[in-house]
């Protein structure tokens, strides 16, 4: 809303030639309409001042003589100049010399007052009811070009969080869907887009129900009639900017806003100071009948560092309002006004009782409320109609706008409500990870799939069996191939065949990889316990096949046991036993014969000598063969299940454990995000 004095000549003694005092009749204040233009340069400033005095220049190529009477502040002689031009039939030219003799007279009172010159060409002037004139014609300077502000910045704990939402986004595209990390997109996004913009501007919008009277709150914050007010609803169609300082432009070109309507508050050297850097901005009813209203309230509220939440004495507990704004909402209270308009309507010390049961309400919905120095909401009570309680929301607000940290506030509180959108699919409260008895079981189960008892138990009778061949008697190892060769086929336990056990160690690996899987899942969100369980199940793929090979490699024969030191020994003391039978056997026969001569003795206590030595030196060599068998049957069974563990580490286990690395990577950034000192559960 542009507020225009016009200053109108209205002497009629145009004869006295080179007087300067003027008389002005009257001031007029000139409401522009909402779609009145934008940000003009200010070049353009005389033209769009000399539009505002009426209708000098809508018809310049007319050639009838006009009657306007000359600006106020023109010099007398100057009048006597444009009469002659008048009288010659050059009237529009002196229409245009009118206005821009006009401008010139405004523009010097305007700077009197302490306000810059504004370069929109929407300027609401206030300027003086008496002009001094001058004896020669005013020149206006034209403004110097100014520097554009300086970006917003972020202080340090912001930004690592800020950073760490990126990289925490960056880790979980794989895992999660691009819907679950819009949000947290979007903040980034925003953040980095306002952090471009300038940091010495602070965007406020006004928001409110249908006749809840924000439109007259930011007229009367504005001192001038900007938006327009009424009894029809919906009065404000589109957001309307008020911009207090230059700069902006960025500013509200984010939001959306086209430069028909942006405008310009009162200028007053007091409002200027107190409410510098402040871009406010007026939002059409977010309970509109119409969708578009509505959408663009939910996209603005979304862009700008703050907002005022004007409701009245009808609608102040509406679940509209709470439900579906203040609500979701309550961790923006840093950046919040909650402003109980109209209550110039209410008698007595009903503003106080709905006062106070309103932040009851804002209570119920979570929003701190700034009381007692503590932050939070800023809650008053006003009367824009009356004006009453305005000039305390004018200097609140002149306080938040001066802090300069609005912006940054509202971007911890969207980072902050986008981490607890986050947080069930991050953390669980419950611990998470594979610990080393699941991966031993599951070693476990891969062993006993490939049959790792089993084979050490063949190892330790092989040894046994060896030790056996080596000290055993010869007759009884004679003994035991004849009775090996004899027993027949029938009565033996049924063999197994390669197929059962095919599928058996098939279902036993499958087994032991699905118990892993949901060992390592357990306790982390749906989307990491997911992906755990499939790079279990992707490892798991060939995992029966590679085992079998590595179980035939690994019990392969690779020559016969080793032997203890002792052995030559029981060998050496069973071949003695074998020799003294022999030698014995022989002597008895030869007494038999007749060759020697008869002596019973000696040849029968060799010959039970060596058939009782035998199977006692047999019998030794068994008993000390138990520890070497058994810790060589061990030592095979470790090197199966040492191979078999490898295998499942390197298909199953690995995969598992990388994507558990991942999630804590990605667990720790979401701590770094949330700025919380503890680790979040």
């Amino acid at each position: 809303m542009t507020a225009v004095t016009d200053h109108t000549d209205h002497a009629d003694r145009p004869d006295q030639h080179g007087e300067d005092r003027l008389e002005n009749a009257s001031s007029e204040e000139v409401t522009s309409e909402n779609d009145l233009p934008g940000d003009t340069s200010s070049d353009d400033e005389d033209e769009g001042a000399s539009e505002g005095n009426g209708e000098a220049e809508q018809n310049p190529g007319d050639s009838e003589p006009s009657e306007e009477e000359p600006p106020g502040n023109a010099p007398s002689g100057d009048v006597h100049a444009r009469a002659e031009r008048q009288e010659a039939g050059h009237a529009p030219l002196e229409r245009r010399e009118a206005g821009h003799a006009r401008v010139k007279a405004e523009a010097p009172s305007a700077r009197a007052e302490g306000g810059p010159a504004w370069d929109d060409g929407l300027i609401a002037r206030r300027v003086s009811e008496t002009a001094n004139a001058q004896a020669a014609p005013v020149v206006e300077p034209k403004p110097a070009v100014q520097a554009p502000p300086a970006p917003l910045a972020y202080d340090g704990p912001l930004r690592s969080r800020l950073d760490a939402l990126r990289e925490l986004v960056g880790l979980s595209r794989t895992r999660l869907d691009s819907r679950t990390l819009a949000e947290a997109g979007r903040v980034l996004d925003e953040a980095a887009a306002r952090r471009r913009l300038s940091g010495q501007h602070t965007v406020v919008a006004i928001a409110g129900a249908t006749g809840s009277g924000k439109s007259q709150l930011f007229n009367a914050l504005a001192g001038v009639a900007i938006s327009e007010t009424g009894v029809r609803r919906p009065t404000t169609a589109a957001p309307i900017a008020c911009s207090w300082s230059d700069g902006a432009a960025t500013l509200i070109d984010r939001l959306g806003i086209p430069g028909r309507l942006r405008r310009r508050p009162l200028q007053s050297a007091e409002a200027e100071a107190q409410l510098r850097g402040l871009v406010l901005v007026d939002l059409p009813d977010h309970d509109s009948a119409a969708v578009q209203h509505r959408e663009q309230v939910d996209r603005i509220l979304a862009l700008v560092d703050a907002v005022i939440w004007v409701v009245d004495p009808e609608k102040y507990a509406d679940a509209i309002i709470h439900e579906r704004y203040l609500r979701p909402m309550a961790g923006h209270a840093e950046v919040m006004f909650v402003v109980l308009n109209q209550v110039d309507r209410l008698p007595g010390e009903a503003a106080d009782q709905v006062l106070d049961d309103l932040r009851r309400l804002l209570d119920e919905d979570g929003i701190a409320l700034g009381e007692y120095g503590e932050p939070g909401a800023t809650v008053l009570a006003l009367s824009a109609l009356t004006g009453d309680g305005v000039g305390e929301l004018r200097e609140s607000l002149g306080q938040f706008v001066a802090e300069r940290g609005a912006a940054a506030r509202r971007i911890s509180a969207d980072l902050a409500a986008a981490t607890a959108q986050l947080r069930p699919v991050y953390a669980t409260g419950r611990r998470a990870g594979l610990s080393e008895e699941a991966r031993d079981e599951f070693a476990a189960r891969l062993a006993d799939a490939v049959g790792a008892v089993a084979a050490g138990d063949a190892a330790e009778r092989a040894w046994r069996r060896n030790a056996n061949r080596a000290c055993g008697t010869p007759w009884l190892r004679l003994w035991r191939w004849y009775e090996d060769r004899r027993e027949p086929p029938t009565g033996r336990l049924t063999v197994r065949a390669p197929e059962d056990e095919e599928a058996t160690a098939r279902q036993r690996v499958e087994q032991a990889v699905r118990t892993v899987a949901d060992r390592a899942a357990y306790g982390l969100p749906a989307p990491w316990a997911q992906a755990v369980r499939e790079a279990a199940v992707r490892g798991a793929q060939g995992l029966p096949e590679a085992l079998d090979e590595m179980a035939a490699r690994a019990t392969a024969p690779v020559g016969r046991p080793p032997r203890p030191g002792w052995w030559p020994a029981a060998v050496f003391a069973q071949a003695s036993m074998t020799i003294l039978q022999v030698i014995g056997g022989l002597w008895l026969l030869g007494q038999i014969i007749g060759i020697t001569s008869p002596n019973l003795g000696v040849p029968v206590l060799l010959m039970v000598t060596g058939i009782i030595g035998g199977p006692a030196v047999e019998w030794s060599s068994r008993m000390a063969a138990r520890g070497p068998a058994r810790r060589y049957g061990l030592e095979a069974e470790r090197r199966l299940r040492g191979a078999a563990a490898g295998c499942g580490r390197a298909r199953v286990l690995d995969p598992v454990a990388a994507e558990l690395l991942r999630y804590r990577e990605v667990r720790e950034q979401y701590v770094r995000a949330t700025g919380a000192a503890a680790p979040v559960g």
